[in-house]
């Protein structure tokens, strides 16, 4: 994950259980003999699941403001996600890739390529993500980047076909660098953003186990990701998004 800005878009751009929404999958070796923990021949890069809704968005742009953990001070922060119009493979699946910048204060601090694949079920696979870390223009490393597949990484659901109140899921497994889970706690919400006002919305609550994080994240169908909230009341919003 990013280290101050957790946004899954999907940021917004394993053995996979799903309470009450899915069942277990059975394993699945990658092309380098790693297990993913996911039947691959039931993955496709079309990722139309509504909540997260890569077919139907092109980019989203996000802004609104974290607080410094050591300084209690805010700073802005924007995040601009982009679905590319190509694929590319991970570990031999063929996958959505989502291009994400952010921005604290105007100055660019990382970017990434989000890896996504759906199962024919209609949940999201999370595969990994390729990380770049930046300080004055220049990248100066790599923090939290995973494949699926690779140093006993494996497709974490990043959101199930039907979520319902009390469906728990880990979206990230590639142990001690990624361990994100995350849980469903409201559905039916209405959601008002700069970029409009949306029905049909979930809240999950996610944890962040390494970092020892918990934020709320809201998905409305048609848009996917609208508005991540933290615990000392900052929020990442929706400002504007590009339909495909």
């Amino acid at each position: 994950m990013r280290g101050s800005v957790a946004l899954r878009i999907s940021a917004l751009f394993m053995v996979a259980l799903v309470l009450g929404a899915c069942g277990e999958e059975s394993p699945s070796e990658s092309e380098g003999g790693g297990d993913l923990g996911v039947d691959a021949a039931r993955l496709s890069p079309v990722v139309d699941n509504p909540f997260i809704a890569f077919a139907d968005v092109r980019r989203a742009v996000y802004e609104g403001e974290e607080i410094d953990p050591e300084t209690g001070e805010p700073f802005d922060v924007r995040v601009e996600a982009t679905v590319r119009e190509t694929t590319t493979e991970v570990a031999g699946i063929e996958v959505t890739v989502v291009d994400v910048s952010d921005f604290e204060e105007g100055e660019l601090v990382e970017k990434t390529q989000d890896f996504y694949a759906q199962h024919e079920s209609g949940d999201v696979y999370y595969m990994g993500e390729n990380v770049a870390d930046y300080e004055g223009g220049e990248v100066v490393g790599h923090e939290g980047q995973w494949l699926a597949g690779e140093n006993e990484a494996r497709a974490g659901v990043f959101m199930p076909a039907d979520p319902q109140v009390g469906d728990e899921f880990e979206q990230e497994r590639a142990p001690g660098v990624a361990e994100d889970r995350s849980k469903v706690v409201k559905v039916g919400l209405s959601i008002t953003v700069p970029a409009g006002t949306f029905d049909d919305c979930i809240e999950t609550e996610d944890f962040a186990p390494i970092e020892g994080a918990t934020q709320h994240k809201f998905y409305c169908r048609g848009v996917g990701l609208v508005r991540e909230a933290f615990p000392d009341g900052s929020t990442i919003d929706l400002i504007e998004f590009e339909p495909v």
